[in-house]
């Protein structure tokens, strides 16, 4: 009997050495998979996975099907931020908090951040709690800003100063609330910045919004560092607040921002993993010229054993076709005479276009770009086609596009391996570059109404 309550208790304490992080999908992911990682700056660390197991449940009286998964974290797991994600690319992952307890929520994955309701875990279901609520106070205070510029109006001027009250005190009993809790970090950091009395202009408000947005933000706290909430901090400062109609002021801006940001933390290890999240971000959007600016004015001026120079030479290698780089140079024979990007010189400016007669987008879409670009003749067009053979391209260029310079690019393999097409890192048709005289990239439209947008803009301010 001894034995055998040594080993029920021995049996005990091995379950109980673990806790265990429940998800409920409501409808279900398309993917049968789920990864938790533990957040660490900018980076992630993999902990575990676990599959997704899809139920019918009724709900209300009606059949509805519901993934659910389970993951466990051990008993000497870390405290901090985790993320759990279901999905390779966009928002496809829950944040939570771990604080040695069992977490459960429930969440639409379309819509997880917004969706997302903790059904077990005191830590997380307070701080939503908190979120919540300082949504709800700062959409108040941010009104009553916004009419009192407009209408100068005692009567809103003293309910801004209510509202102001109010959210102290919701901050103050929240403070208070977490005491000694994790998410205590967290709610002190996210401790709202606003004026105590309402601003009577514009630019001052805006000024006083941009000046004090990372006031009770500690970049060297490092139980904020090891969240999302540093990364989520920067990325609204830099790529939300600081938004600009003009593409040379919104460089400006993006400058400006950084340099605060750099002005602000202190810590060369913490200034690397900033520094590299702000270059991929840029880099995602080819923006060269700021990619090229943070390497020079920051990147390169870190101690030499911070810096990760495979990083730098791929970054920099992924934005050889971004906007302001010249773009790589390539061949081709046209009507039995030799023909070259860098020497072609029949045109004010120049648009490419990668495409192929086998995506069937692109035999939709090409025609009515050449219609469009009758009406910019000064604009010489390059039309690059990826194909595997040239039958079906010799009948496009002879028959549809005769205006246009035509080049065929193949591989005996693969006709995305091209070289041309690999030096231009295409990986979806068709592709836009256009080019100033000097085949400057000067643009990189998503669409054709990018496109479309573009030239006729540009026909416009000739006008």
């Amino acid at each position: 009997m001894k034995r055998l309550l040594v080993l029920i208790l021995f049996v005990t304490s091995i379950a109980n050495a673990q806790f265990s992080i429940k998800g409920t999908m409501t409808p279900p992911e398309k993917s049968d998979w789920v990864i938790l990682y533990k957040i660490e700056g900018a980076k992630q660390k993999f902990i575990g996975n676990s599959t997704i197991k899809f139920e019918d449940v009724n709900i209300g009286g009606s059949v509805q099907k519901v993934g659910r998964f389970e993951l466990t974290l051990p008993a000497n797991a870390e405290k901090g931020a985790y993320r759990v994600s279901y999905r390779n690319q966009g928002a496809g992952f829950i944040d939570f908090f771990f604080n040695k307890e069992n977490v459960e929520f429930v969440f639409n994955p379309q819509y997880p951040e917004e969706s997302v309701l903790f059904t077990r875990s005191r830590e997380n279901k307070v701080y939503r709690e908190y979120l919540d609520a300082v949504a709800l106070t700062q959409r108040s205070i941010d009104s009553l800003q916004v009419d009192y510029l407009k209408t100068d109006s005692k009567k809103t001027k003293k309910a801004y100063k209510k509202a102001y009250k109010a959210q102290e005190e919701m901050q103050e009993i929240y403070e208070g609330k977490s005491e000694g809790m994790l998410i205590n970090t967290f709610i002190k950091a996210s401790k709202a910045t606003n004026s105590s009395s309402v601003f009577d202009d514009t630019q001052k408000y805006l000024n006083h919004v941009i000046e004090t947005f990372f006031d009770n933000t500690d970049f060297k706290n490092k139980t904020l560092y090891n969240s999302s909430f540093i990364v989520d901090k920067i990325t609204n400062y830099v790529f939300y607040l600081n938004i600009a109609e003009s593409q040379t002021l919104q460089q400006k801006l993006y400058k400006e921002s950084i340099s605060k940001i750099m002005g602000i933390v202190k810590e060369d290890s913490t200034k690397k993993e900033v520094l590299e999240y702000l270059i991929t971000r840029f880099t995602n959007q080819r923006n060269s010229e700021i990619v090229d600016s943070v390497f020079e004015e920051y990147y390169n001026k870190l101690p030499e054993s911070l810096q990760d120079a495979d990083f730098k030479n791929k970054r920099i290698g992924e934005l050889s076709v971004s906007v302001g780089r010249i773009a790589p140079d390539f061949s081709w024979k046209e009507n039995g005479k030799d023909f070259s990007l860098s020497t072609l010189n029949d045109g004010e400016n120049y648009l490419m276009i990668f495409w192929s007669t086998r995506c069937s987008h692109c035999v939709q879409e090409i025609p009515e770009v050449y219609e469009f670009m009758k009406e910019h003749k000064s604009t010489s067009v390059v039309a690059f086609a990826i194909e595997e053979n040239d039958l079906d391209f010799n009948s496009w260029a002879k028959n549809k596009l005769y205006t246009w310079h035509n080049v065929i690019g193949t591989h005996p393999e693969n006709r995305f391996e091209n070289e041309i097409v690999q030096k231009y890192r295409i990986d979806a048709t068709p592709t836009y570059f256009i080019l100033d005289k000097n085949k400057k990239i000067v643009a990189v439209p998503n669409t054709i109404e990018d496109v479309k947008e573009y030239f006729s803009k540009d026909k416009n301010t000739e006008k």
